[in-house]
């Protein structure tokens, strides 16, 4: 076997590869050896076959097989041993007037080439690095919410304007028949609200939907409905009232904090809204981080510039998915997919200009750390590292997890590098200004 590349231009080449029948004709003999051990075919008895009649029937199938199989084989470990940096797979050129029965069978693949290029993390322009704040109206909402959740409810014998209200919404020509509780304090509508305060359970109301909330989303909850078709809907429906409760309180005390932290780790409403303060920056943390990730991602793929072989990669596309697809869908299909493919090749010449690598030591304490925080969701704050291990060695044991987990992994080696050697402009904001500012 002969295998040879002709460099068409920097992105461009073409593998040809020659096979003699020295290379593939005593495994295809075996075979059908083997064949005819097993034939079965009318007028001879098995394992008699004549071995002509063998090779006539199966000769050129198993021929093409065997040849196919080499081809991948040599091909790959040719890709591996020059060290060529392919785009997409080798494509083969087809022949109109190829004939297997020839003495050598001469075959091409088309290459699309990675292109050479150099990356600048720090860039010219600085990019904006989110500090998002737990300022003090977002605080005392907080412990509002915890205050409500640990309060006791009591019965009222009329809607008030700080009452938690159970009923009915129906109205029949838009199916809805809906069983809810809502917040009066949620209610916008003046009218809604006149209509509702001052009534007694069993009495029913009619109220609009449109404008009836302070928050367009609390509709589709209320009347059972999907939220595409709340935010259209402009129709009124009766609401029967069945259950009026007043929701106090609960107080801010050491039972409270105890039940929310564990023993004594909180003994003060301070220390209380201390830690909601920690709590939901760190969480905050993750959205400013995805943020700033985002934004280097689109910063890096357009200030990093380099060709790609696209005609290649558009011919790859065109026969690469389950169906084949015509010129102008695979056109089509490059241009959705172009700047994904350039962040992929600008994000491996990262990590590999800085040689990031994901250990499995680090592996291993980077799992343990998301099985904790998963575990502390479901109130389970401090689980033994006995039990972390072993929780992290089955994780790991499914190769699917660990490629998951170690792209994660990877992703944060990569923010923390573009942290530290990025220019990066950090600017406080409170998290209602990080959503307008952010996503605007």
């Amino acid at each position: 076997m002969n295998i040879t590349k002709e460099q068409i231009d920097e992105l461009n080449a073409v593998v040809k590869v020659a096979i003699t029948k020295d290379d593939y004709q005593e495994k295809v003999d075996k075979i059908l050896k083997d064949y005819r051990k097993q034939a079965n075919i009318p007028g001879f008895r098995k394992g008699q076959v004549p071995l002509g009649l063998i090779k006539k029937q199966y000769g050129k199938s198993v021929l093409v097989d065997e040849v196919n199989k080499l081809l991948q084989d040599n091909l790959n470990k040719y890709l591996t041993e020059e060290k060529l940096d392919v785009l997409g797979n080798p494509l083969p050129k087809q022949k109109e007037d190829f004939d297997w029965d020839n003495d050598t069978l001469d075959f091409e693949f088309e290459l699309g080439l990675a292109p050479n290029f150099d990356v600048q993390v720090k860039t010219k322009k600085a990019i904006t690095h989110y500090k998002i704040v737990a300022d003090k109206k977002m605080i005392d909402e907080q412990v509002e919410r915890i205050q409500k959740q640990y309060g006791k409810l009591v019965s009222s014998a009329e809607v008030g304007s700080k009452d938690e209200v159970t009923g009915t919404f129906k109205n029949e020509d838009e199916e809805i028949d809906n069983k809810t509780t809502l917040e009066v304090s949620k209610i916008k509508s003046k009218k809604a609200l006149n209509a509702l305060l001052g009534k007694k359970a069993g009495e029913e109301v009619s109220l609009s939907t449109k404008g009836l909330f302070k928050e367009d989303y609390l509709l589709s909850g209320a009347l059972g409905i999907d939220r595409e078709k709340a935010e259209k809907l402009n129709v009124d429906v009766t609401f029967t009232i069945e259950e009026i409760n007043e929701r106090q309180l609960a107080t801010l005390d050491q039972e409270l904090f105890n039940k929310l932290f564990g023993e004594d780790n909180v003994k003060s409403e301070k220390e209380l809204r201390d830690r909601i303060k920690e709590d939901s920056e760190k969480q905050f943390e993750q959205q400013s981080d995805q943020k700033l990730l985002n934004d280097i991602t689109e910063r890096l793929i357009e200030s990093t510039k380099f060709e790609l072989p696209a005609e290649f990669l558009k011919k790859w596309i065109q026969v690469s998915g389950e169906n084949p697809l015509s010129d102008d869908e695979a056109s089509e299909e490059y241009e959705k997919s172009e700047k994904g493919l350039r962040y992929q090749l600008i994000e491996g010449k990262i990590i590999k200009d800085h040689n990031l690598q994901v250990q499995l030591e680090e592996l291993k304490e980077f799992a343990k750390g998301f099985i904790k925080s998963q575990m502390a969701q479901y109130g389970h704050m401090d689980p033994k590292e006995e039990e972390l291990e072993n929780i992290a060695t089955r994780v790991l044991g499914n190769q699917d997890e660990v490629k998951r987990l170690s792209e994660q992994l990877m992703s944060q080696k990569l923010l923390n590098l573009y942290k530290e050697k990025g220019n990066l402009k950090v600017k406080e904001v409170s998290y209602d200004n990080f959503i307008k500012e952010a996503y605007s």
